[in-house]
């Protein structure tokens, strides 16, 4: 969109601001309305220093306002055709100076983009969500400013230099005119060389200042390059390195790019300058002239400023995975993995010249058992665009195959050369540390291996962190928890999830955040107890069974027994929660509150269930058909209201299927593991039935595994074993057992 379209476009905040900006004669309004198009189009930098073509302009503008005057005529616009005809007559001031005519306008033009800019960047400031990105958003709009001052001063001295050559021509001029003429009134002459003289000293300072300028300017473009790499680049590694664990950190790295081209493209003007002071020097110089002395420092400053910057520039965008893997970072022998590279200086005539080389290996002294391993694929592509959705400097590498290796970490780096203006530097990008395995077995403890080393460590170089592993405050482990669950199924843990969590592994404390996870309580290769294995197993099943009700909030998961009691006994009767199982692996179960005769609470609570039963019959279905035997034996389901008090069918209605399971399906769908051994009870089990003696017999003799399993007894008389009942159950045939 034109500019001029944009501005009228803002709210009115801006717009009076650009009211303000034309409540001037210099340039009216009316003026930049009706010929905002030429005005655009045409090149007023050059034209405030070129005299001929500022002078070319100034014509055309004139013949423009003479159209629009005769516009104006036709529509009988009385009032425009006056104030045309007056701004024509008071832009006749212009015509023994056009430069100053041009420089005017390029000044509104200027002024018209920084109160866009103000805008843009307001705008971003309504996106914030929280007072730590308000935060980061302020210091970003800091650099943007800077970055823009930067920008104008680069400009600024791009004019100074022209000025410093027209100053030397104009003495070269003279100074050549005097050799040629002969003058032979000695005081004549005296008088010419002192204005030569003259002329030299305002060269000689014009010479020194111009030095001091670009000195400082190199020193701002330091100062950025500073807050750059060390900050800005240093903050989006450590979001990218979150980010891979699950963290929702933002990873674009469209605004780095920005700046990194900005600053990259400046260092270049810079150097095409100081190369030019060599060029004038060339023509014109004299004794102790600045430039013979200072321009070989400023030059070698400006390169290794600039290869410094170039070095930094070279980052990988998308850290190693497998298109079926746990997460990134996991990589698994003999089998693809992509990883990209981006180059954030940004140079359209580098696309594809810049070749990237990949090689993969640990760098660290040979230990035994240690391998190298290799890599097969395209080792070698190009930097270009076309790979890229917003056009960066971008080379994919998608087909790589890894092999031979056993080791922890390792990492993959990649090499090209930079090339432009007689400018040549390598550069270099690690991948973060990778882990390689051999069977999709491992994927689970080197996921682990992945969780850890992202969670501690920042040292990206560091292969060797688990010769010495640190162990983890428990502030940091309970958030890269919750991004295990935010990434799978885009909700997190609450504080009372977290706090569960926190009591199973350290017991009972006033305050968690002193508290340090072990590396080997987390996970412990060939280890099935350590607590990895048993969240990794809660969170597999949520991911594949129950992520809808999961997100909703329908789970309430880490809960422990003696807290679901307390939460329980307050509520009314058939009130129920779900949670995770803490002995089980991978298991889920839910209790219900009932009330004695006294009025006593009583929770029951069934066996878990795990993939092995969710993936016969979904846990909604579960839930829904779930019986025991009441008063007069019929049958009830007691699950009536899902904690705190929400209706059963109201929270799991819209999961519900007309039937589900099929005939011979083996499971149970109710369980009342409730049972008290000194007591004459009865526990009641219903189990998918397909009507022959032959599964009745069947479900007979699980019956009896099952209350061998609750009294430990290893026979049971069959008197005391009888068949109660029989039905239909969501098309399937189910029988009732009796146990006395």
């Amino acid at each position: 969109m034109a500019q001029w379209d944009r501005l009228r476009q803002l709210p009115a905040g801006y717009t009076q601001q650009l009211h303000e900006l034309y409540d001037r004669d210099a340039l009216p309004m009316d003026v930049r309305h009706y010929l905002s198009a030429w005005i655009e189009k045409q090149e007023w930098q050059r034209a405030a220093r070129d005299h001929d073509l500022a002078m070319v302009l100034f014509q055309v503008l004139l013949e423009n306002l003479d159209i629009q005057h005769s516009r104006f005529i036709q529509e009988e616009s009385f009032l425009m055709q006056h104030n045309i005809r007056r701004y024509k007559q008071n832009f006749q001031r212009y015509l023994d100076d056009p430069c100053a005519l041009a420089s005017t306008i390029l000044w509104f033009l200027e002024k018209e983009k920084e109160i866009l800019q103000s805008f843009d960047l307001a705008e971003q400031v309504q996106f914030l969500r929280v007072e730590q990105e308000t935060m980061e958003i302020s210091s970003q709009q800091d650099l943007e400013r800077r970055m823009a001052g930067l920008k104008n001063e680069v400009q600024c001295m791009e004019h100074a230099i022209i000025c410093l050559e027209e100053q030397q021509d104009e003495f070269d001029f003279k100074y050549q005119t005097h050799k040629m003429e002969v003058v032979v009134d000695e005081a004549m002459k005296k008088d010419q060389i002192k204005i030569l003289q003259l002329l030299v000293n305002k060269l000689n300072e014009c010479r020194k200042s111009t030095l001091s300028d670009l000195n400082k300017l190199l020193d701002r473009i330091d100062d950025l390059i500073n807050i750059l790499v060390e900050k800005e680049l240093v903050d989006w590694q450590r979001r990218q390195q979150k980010a891979c664990i699950g963290a929702p950190d933002s990873v674009c790295l469209d605004q780095l790019e920005k700046w990194f081209t900005c600053a990259a493209l400046c260092l270049i003007q810079v150097r095409e300058f100081l190369s030019k002071l060599e060029e004038l020097v060339g023509k014109v110089s004299y004794d102790n002239d600045p430039i013979k002395g200072q321009n070989p420092i400023l030059q070698r400053k400006a390169e290794t400023l600039l290869k410094d910057l170039l070095k930094r520039s070279f980052v990988v965008e998308t850290q190693p995975s497998m298109p079926q893997g746990k997460g990134p970072l996991v990589l698994r022998t003999n089998v693809q993995f992509s990883v990209k590279t981006r180059l954030l200086v940004k140079f359209p005539e580098l696309n594809h010249s810049m070749k990237v080389n990949v090689s993969m290996h640990r760098e660290a002294p040979q230990i035994k058992g240690y391998r190298r391993f290799n890599v097969f694929g395209t080792k070698t592509k190009a930097l270009n665009m076309a790979e890229s959705q917003n056009g960066g400097m971008v080379a994919d590498f998608r087909h790589l195959i890894s092999l031979s290796v056993t080791e922890e970490l390792h990492t993959i780096n990649f090499d090209t050369v930079f090339e432009l203006k007689g400018l040549s530097v390598e550069l270099q990008a690690s991948s973060l540390p990778v882990v390689i395995i051999s069977n999709s077995s491992q994927q689970q403890s080197a996921w682990a291996s992945v969780l850890w080393f992202s969670m501690l460590s920042q040292d990206t170089k560091d292969v060797m962190f688990f010769a010495n592993t640190p162990a983890a405050p428990w502030p940091k482990f309970g958030e890269m928890l919750s991004w295990q669950f935010l990434s799978a199924t885009k909700r997190g843990l609450n504080d009372a999830q977290l706090e569960m969590i926190a009591h199973k592994l350290f017991g009972k404390q006033q305050n968690y955040d002193s508290c340090k996870v072990a590396w080997s309580k987390f996970s412990k290769e060939n280890a099935p107890e350590t607590f990895w294995v048993w969240f990794d197993g809660i969170l597999t099943m949520v991911k594949t069974y129950l992520e809808d009700q999961w997100r909703e909030g329908l789970i309430v998961g880490f809960v422990t027994k003696g807290k679901e009691k307390s939460l329980l006994k307050k509520k009314r009767r058939g009130t129920f929660l779900l949670r995770f199982s803490e002995s089980v692996i991978g298991g889920i179960t839910f209790s219900w509150v009932e009330y004695t005769m006294t009025g006593e609470p009583h929770v029951n609570t069934v066996q878990p269930f795990t993939k092995v039963d969710l993936t016969q019959i979904p846990l909604h279905e579960i839930i829904r058909n779930f019986q025991i035997l009441e008063t007069e034996n019929i049958p009830e389901n007691p699950l009536l209201y899902l904690y705190p008090d929400i209706p059963r069918d109201e929270a799991f209605g819209k999961y519900y299927s007309e039937k589900t399971g099929g005939k011979g399906t083996k499971y149970f769908l109710q369980m009342l593991l409730t049972c008290h051994k000194d007591s004459a009870i009865h526990c009641v089990y219903c189990l998918s039935y397909n009507g022959t003696q032959e599964t009745q017999n069947l479900c007979e003799v699980t019956v009896r595994e099952k209350y061998v399993n609750i009294f430990g007894k290893e026979t049971h008389p069959k008197s005391q074993f009888t068949y109660f009942a029989h039905g239909n159950v969501l098309g399937n045939n189910f029988v009732l057992f009796q146990l006395y």
